[in-house]
């Protein structure tokens, strides 16, 4: 039970941060972005949305993909559903 409780906490802790849950909306919304992309959009350093990037997917909610010279973001299936209890949240705001 408690290694259970351990893994919902890092998936909470991902995406505990305005700029990771500004990623994972609109990753909710494209097929895939760049580091560069999420930086742009979402007015950010890259060095930030480097990191967040990073955090999200240690906490299983992206996973990236190389094309080419650039590595792509998506959100995975825990990250779809993230972004779904995020919705579900943003109504009772």
């Amino acid at each position: 039970m408690l290694k259970d409780n351990d893994k919902l906490a890092k998936v909470v802790r991902g995406f505990s941060n305005r700029h990771r849950v500004g990623i994972l909306i609109l990753l909710s919304k494209t097929s895939g972005l760049s580091v560069g992309a999420l930086s742009d959009v979402l007015g950010i350093s890259f060095r930030a949305a480097s990191e967040h990037s990073q955090r999200l997917e240690e906490a299983g909610l992206v996973v990236k993909k190389r094309r080419g010279q650039q590595i792509e973001h998506r959100l995975s299936l825990a990250g779809r559903r993230a972004v779904r209890f995020l919705n579900d949240l943003r109504d009772l705001a």
